[in-house]
């Protein structure tokens, strides 16, 4: 039997031998958190520094997931993504694979706040990619852009042809103008009355994508900033807003360690790959007087929430973001954690080399 097919039978028999003994649940607890080609969890943030949940209605089951190139805030409540925090940059971009779609379900989210595959079956809605494929270089990070976790229900047009404009239009500020981008991706629930499909799955009433572009110069601004706001809808509408006009609908601080004063200013982003020219800067639009913006976050909280985006720490997701304890619940005949971490660790090098 050839190496290859022994290294799939291998992985086979463990994969179900472990899930059948500790459930499907219990798996993503013993698999250490993958780091981002940044460095670590926290290189997807722009100074390491996460959106933070300003409205407390939003911080209710809650699950910090870190991925292969992006972040994500899972709400067990809407069951999507809250936010969805990338790092573009020009040689993350420069790799380019085939797309291959392999939509799961999120095993790192308890069960009772987890999108399944078939809450969108039949609902007249796409499964909208917030960090987007193409945004993907490994196949690592492509597998796990086709999370649930990083998913809303999202419009068919909305998705296909203005969702897909602006999402070039982001990766060609990276590629035509070389430049670093910060990217947060989420929905907007802004109705007193949410649709909803599946088993409770929010249909969000927008979809928002707000950029930083920490070395754009224009004049005698510094710094490109602004929001793609576009109705979760076939209207084909967008707009490009403040980022104190996004916090203000969201109730989240976007860009956590922006003053007031540049999370007010508007650049004229283009809407489409196309507008955008090498070596031109994108130029400022207006400044928003009128938004409210979020709140800034005590430096405590904001550790604490630093904390949960290093690595090791998505180990224990679950228990955390249920507000659960493990202690004195395990059973004299459970196997040590440290086992089944030392086990799962060796299969997959051997299945690696």
């Amino acid at each position: 039997m050839k190496t290859s097919s022994i290294k799939i039978l291998l992985g086979g028999i463990v994969s179900i031998v472990v899930a059948f003994v500790f459930g499907q649940d219990k798996i993503a607890q013993y698999i250490p958190a993958v780091q981002s080609k940044s460095g670590t969890c926290l290189g997807e943030f722009y100074r390491q520094q996460p959106p933070y949940l300003n409205r407390e209605s939003l911080q209710n089951h809650t699950y910090p997931l870190c991925f292969d190139g992006f972040n994500v805030m899972y709400s067990g409540v809407s069951k999507t993504p809250l936010w969805v925090a990338e790092h573009l940059y020009p040689e993350r971009l420069s790799q380019k694979i085939k797309r291959e779609d392999s939509f799961h379900e999120e095993l790192k989210v308890s069960s009772q706040h987890r999108a399944l595959l078939s809450d969108y079956r039949g609902s007249g809605y796409d499964r909208g990619h917030m960090a987007p494929n193409g945004d993907m270089s490994t196949k690592s990070s492509q597998a796990d852009s086709f999370s649930l976790a990083n998913m809303v229900p999202q419009a068919p047009k909305n998705n296909q042809q203005i969702w897909r404009e602006l999402e070039e239009a982001t990766r060609a500020i990276v590629t035509k103008q070389k430049q670093d981008v910060y990217v947060v991706t989420g929905p907007v629930f802004n109705a007193k009355k949410l649709k909803t499909i599946g088993n409770g799955v929010l249909v969000p009433t927008a979809v928002y994508k707000a950029i930083y572009v920490p070395n754009n110069k224009s004049g005698t601004h510094k710094g490109a900033i602004g929001v793609y706001y576009a109705p979760n809808n076939n209207s084909l509408q967008v707009q490009v807003i403040s980022v104190c006009k996004l916090e203000e609908l969201t109730g989240i601080n976007i860009f956590t360690q922006l003053s007031e004063d540049a999370k007010r200013d508007v650049y004229q982003l283009p809407l489409t790959a196309q507008q955008v020219k090498p070596n031109q800067s994108i130029n400022y639009a207006f400044w928003d007087g009128e938004s409210q913006c979020a709140k800034p976050v005590a430096e405590n909280d904001l550790q604490a929430l630093q904390r949960k985006f290093q690595p090791n720490a998505s180990n224990s997701t679950l228990s955390v973001a249920n507000n659960e304890s493990t202690s004195g619940n395990q059973s004299s005949n459970d196997v040590p954690p440290q086992l089944i971490q030392s086990l799962l660790h060796y299969v997959l090098k051997y299945l690696a080399g």
